[in-house]
C-alpha cells in the first residue's frame, strides 16, 4: 500500500514492460498489504489506481499479509466457467470507467449470435498482431448453430476455449467479452467483434465471397492424392453431425456414386473448378 504507486509510475526503457502493471493486469485477486502504514485517504487513492488497471479483480486489504488461505488458493482463475458460477458479475458490462492511459480494461456486450469461423479468424488475427499488448481476454460467446455457450480465455497469444453450459430455451442469446491490455484500440475491438455477428448483411457478404454457386461443377479432394468430381448442391451448408457452430461453404454431390459430402473450407486445396 505504501510503495505500489511508485512502482506503477516507474518509467521503463522503450520496449521494456512495467512488471508491476503486467502483474496487476493478470491478477485474479489483489492483496493490498501493509495498510497500517498509510491513511484511509491513501488507501482509497491506491485502490482507485489499482482498479484503473484491473477493474475486475477484487481487492483485499490486509496487514502483515494476514489473509484467509481460501481467498488466494484454488480460485480457479483460468477456469472461466467456474469463475462465472462463483461470481455472476464477473463479466458485468453495466458501463465503462476511466482507466490508466496505457493499460486499460474494456467490456463488450452484444446481443445475438456470431459466426464461429468469423470469430476464430478475428481472434487469431487479433492475438497474432496485438497479442503482446493484450494481457488478458475472456468471455462468453453466443455462437450461431450452437446450443451451448462458447467460454474462452486468452493470456497474450495463448488461447483456451470450449463449449460449456447450454442456453436456456427462453434465454436471450448475447455475448460478453472482457479485455485487459496496453494501448487497447477500443473502437477497433468493438468493430472487429461486431463484424463477426450474424446479420442479413454479413450473411450476404459471406455468400457473395464464395467462389462457386449451386450447380457449379467442381472437384473435391477426397484422399491424400485423390480428387473426385461433383456438383455443388448447397452453399453455407450445415447438418447435425457437424461440430457446434460449424458451417460448410459447400455441400457437393459426387458424380461417381452420388454421395453427398461437404467442403469444410472454401480453399483451392480442398475444392476447385472441375477440369475438362
Amino acid at each position: 500500500a505504501k510503495h505500489i504507486e511508485q512502482h506503477l509510475d516507474e518509467e521503463k526503457p522503450e520496449g521494456v514492460e512495467n512488471e508491476s502493471i503486467e502483474q496487476l493486469a493478470f491478477a485474479d485477486r489483489v492483496l493490498l498489504n501493509k495498510t497500517d502504514l498509510v491513511t484511509e485517504a491513501d488507501l482509497d487513492r491506491v485502490e482507485a489506481r489499482l482498479r484503473a488497471v484491473n477493474q475486475f479483480a477484487p481487492i483485499q486489504r490486509c496487514c502483515q499479509s494476514k489473509v484467509s488461505v481460501e481467498y488466494v488458493l484454488d480460485v480457479g482463475g483460468f477456469d472461466l466457467k467456474r469463475t462465472l458460477e462463483k461470481e455472476p458479475d464477473f463479466l458485468n458490462t453495466d458501463g465503462e470507467h476511466q482507466h490508466d492511459a496505457t493499460v486499460s480494461s474494456l467490456s463488450l456486450k452484444q446481443e445475438g449470435t456470431v459466426y464461429m469461423d468469423d470469430l476464430q479468424n478475428w481472434v487469431q488475427d487479433l492475438l497474432t498482431t496485438k497479442g503482446a499488448d493484450i494481457y488478458r481476454m475472456k468471455g462468453v460467446i453466443a455462437v450461431e448453430h450452437a446450443d451451448k455457450r462458447f467460454v474462452y480465455q486468452a493470456v497474450h497469444m495463448i488461447f483456451q476455449g470450449s463449449f460449456e453450459e447450454e442456453w436456456g430455451a427462453d434465454e436471450k442469446r448475447e455475448s460478453k467479452l472482457v479485455f485487459i491490455g496496453k494501448n487497447l484500440d477500443k473502437e477497433g475491438l468493438k468493430a472487429g467483434f461486431q463484424a463477426c455477428c450474424v446479420s442479413e448483411e454479413r450473411t450476404a457478404k459471406k455468400l457473395k465471397s464464395l467462389r462457386f454457386g449451386v450447380g457449379d461443377a467442381v472437384e473435391c479432394k477426397t484422399g491424400p492424392r485423390e480428387w473426385s468430381k461433383g456438383k455443388v448442391v448447397a452453399t453455407m451448408y450445415r447438418d447435425d453431425s457437424m461440430d457446434p457452430g460449424m458451417v460448410a461453404p459447400y455441400q457437393v454431390k459426387l458424380d461417381e456414386d452420388g454421395d453427398l459430402i461437404y467442403a469444410p473450407k472454401d480453399d483451392e486445396g480442398l475444392i476447385r473448378k472441375a477440369t475438362a
